[in-house]
């Protein structure tokens, strides 16, 4: 009888010491569990919601009518000559794909922990995936802008060409904020109390119920601009209905959220290996 041989190739993993390289290319790997866990997500967000879909224009919609009454009639904030529920809704598109991605992915990992624990892929994918599922809602809410759009008679100018690049950028903020976030929720739970404060006093401190041109050029509007997220709303208001330039403020959005998603997936990367033990 001939005995065949057999190749076997082991993998053993080990606890990364130290810093650690980032092996981004591993996402590529798992780019199925990626897909599956984007649509597992937003599955299960609605599944058990009666009105399904609707609440993504519900919420947004409730909100921009409150802004327009109580900041658009009352405090008659100015809207660079933009009707001020378009004006405001168009803040609300980007702000509420930020703010979700990051509620999200904030406690995506301890949402996640029987996953965790049972078998190995790049953790990565969680928070990512989960920043991802947002699209969904963007882009129902989005139809609506373009009908507000529509009733008041303002045509889309050659800058909604920026669009898919802003809301890349949106998703890239999110990401770079909830990497921190997930990361510290593990160790320490206190941080999924902490996320909606952070959400509220974040809103309050970007340009969405008033205008970036608010904030003056020099000194104060650098600092203004180390908020991403005032950078990506006057970018959006620019690119869909012809607002103010983002101009320096977009460059030092861009410049803060690269430090921030570059320190985060290494740390990130670093207390991975405490994961599985402390989840």
């Amino acid at each position: 009888m001939e005995h065949s041989n057999f190749l076997r190739a082991e993998i053993v993993i080990k606890p990364s010491q130290g810093w650690v390289p980032l092996k981004l290319g591993e996402l590529w790997q798992y780019r199925e569990l990626l897909v599956f866990l984007v649509w597992r997500d937003t599955k299960v967000r609605y599944k058990q919601a009666s009105l399904g879909v609707a609440w993504a224009v519900i919420q947004p919609l409730m909100t921009m009518v409150i802004f327009s009454v109580i900041f658009g009639e009352l405090a008659k904030l100015p809207s660079e000559n933009i009707p001020y529920p378009l004006f405001s809704y168009a803040a609300l598109l980007p702000w509420q794909l930020f703010s979700g991605a990051l509620t999200r992915s904030g406690s995506s990992l301890v949402g996640n922990a029987t996953l965790l624990t049972k078998v190995y892929f790049p953790r990565l994918i969680i928070p990512l995936s989960a920043t991802i599922g947002g699209l969904v809602d963007f882009s129902i809410s989005f139809l609506v802008l373009l009908g507000l759009m529509l009733f008041y008679g303002m045509a889309p100018t050659w800058a909604i060409l920026w669009l898919p690049l802003l809301v890349v950028f949106t998703l890239v903020t999110a990401l770079s904020v909830g990497l921190w976030l997930s990361a510290l929720n593990v160790e320490y739970r206190d941080v999924q109390h902490i996320i909606p404060f952070i959400i509220q006093a974040w809103m309050y401190a970007s340009p969405v119920a008033y205008s970036a041109e608010l904030i003056p050029s020099g000194p104060w509007r650098f600092v203004y601009g180390l908020n991403p997220v005032a950078g990506i709303i006057q970018s959006f208001r620019w690119a869909l209905l012809g607002a103010s330039p983002p101009g320096e403020l977009m460059l030092v959005s861009v410049g803060m959220v690269m430090i921030l998603l570059v320190a985060g997936l290494y740390y990130f990367r670093r207390m991975e290996k405490v994961f599985a033990d402390v989840v």
